[in-house]
């Protein structure tokens, strides 16, 4: 296990305040309000960085790089905050260094409201849950952002919502119907069970959404569902890049035409735009098209990757 990975959680956010304060100068203040947290622990860390001998003419972090791509990558797509993780060679880890990384400016972003948060699937968001440090106000709940899948691994919706339900000690909503319908009228005959469209209506009410993405050329649980199976080849040829919330988008970030995309029991991307806070929680390379093509939807405000999916999303065209 690399030693970077096992403490990075601290080790980033240390080395945020460090670079916000000595090189991008931003007051205490200004990075307490930037990165959700008291004046009085910037203030902490910046003494800490200090006794450590860790600042000289520069900040002589680990991390620091990935603090300026970050910055970099928010600017280029206009996102209220990024957080960029160093690359690991295990696929595993990298989901957990990303997965962990998110429950970090997650928890920031729950602590001490009275918020509803909407949470969809993934071995990487449950890696964040797994992380995430929190105590919202007692009215607050959660819902899961999708409908389900047959095959249980403890990355499935139902699981991965309940986790966060039970870490944050509030209550949890459930979509209790599958991810993809087999016909769009199958959808809508669903949608006649009153408790069903309350909940779907529950996830456009979140104030807070975490979703992760997935690329077409994984073997995934997702790309296992029959009906996903069956047509894959066609939503391909279609333009399709990968699949968010369980919307098939192109390059551009546009849901492409199948009836796939008017068979979902999820939340649409177009609904999660509309979240005060919203954060993709994704990395590898295999999926840079899949997740450029979300920041370029504008779907989410918030992003968490690894340094090559950054370094790529800075290459390529915007």
């Amino acid at each position: 296990m690399d030693d970077l990975s096992e403490s990075l959680p601290g080790k980033l956010e240390r080395a945020r305040v460090a670079w916000f304060y000595f090189v991008g100068g931003l007051t205490q203040q200004e990075i307490a309000a930037k990165m959700n947290m008291t004046r009085l622990r910037v203030n902490k860390i910046i003494g800490q960085v200090r006794e450590e001998g860790a600042v000289q003419v520069e900040v002589n972090l680990p991390l620091c790089d990935c603090i300026a791509l970050a910055e970099d990558v928010a600017e280029r797509y206009g996102l209220a905050e990024a957080l960029i993780v160093p690359d690991l060679p295990d696929y595993l880890e990298q989901k957990r260094v990303i997965g962990e990384a998110a429950g970090v400016m997650a928890g920031a972003l729950i602590e001490g409201r009275d918020l509803g948060i909407g949470i969809a699937t993934g071995r990487t968001l449950s890696f964040a849950v797994r992380r995430l440090v929190a105590r919202p106000h007692s009215n607050s709940w959660v819902v899961g952002l999708t409908g389900g899948v047959t095959r249980s691994s403890g990355t499935n919706t139902f699981e991965v919502a309940t986790s966060l339900a039970r870490k944050l000690g509030v209550e949890c909503h459930y979509l209790t119907a599958p991810l993809y319908c087999a016909s769009p009228d199958s959808r809508e005959t669903l949608l006649l069970i009153d408790e069903l469209t309350d909940v779907l209506a529950r996830t456009e009410i979140a104030d807070l959404g975490i979703a992760s993405c997935g690329s077409l050329a994984e073997d995934t649980t997702l790309t296992q569902i029959r009906v996903v199976k069956d047509h894959l080849d066609e939503v391909e040829k279609r333009g399709a890049v990968g699949e968010f919330l369980g919307c098939f988008l192109d390059a551009q970030g546009r849901p492409v035409d199948h009836f796939l995309n008017d068979s979902i029991i999820a939340l649409s991307p177009e609904k999660l735009k509309l979240k005060p806070m919203s954060m993709l929680v994704s990395g590898g390379v295999e999926k840079v098209q899949i997740i450029r093509a979300v920041l370029r939807g504008g779907y989410v405000n918030r992003l968490v990757t690894n340094e090559g999916v950054a370094r790529a999303l800075m290459a390529g065209p915007r």
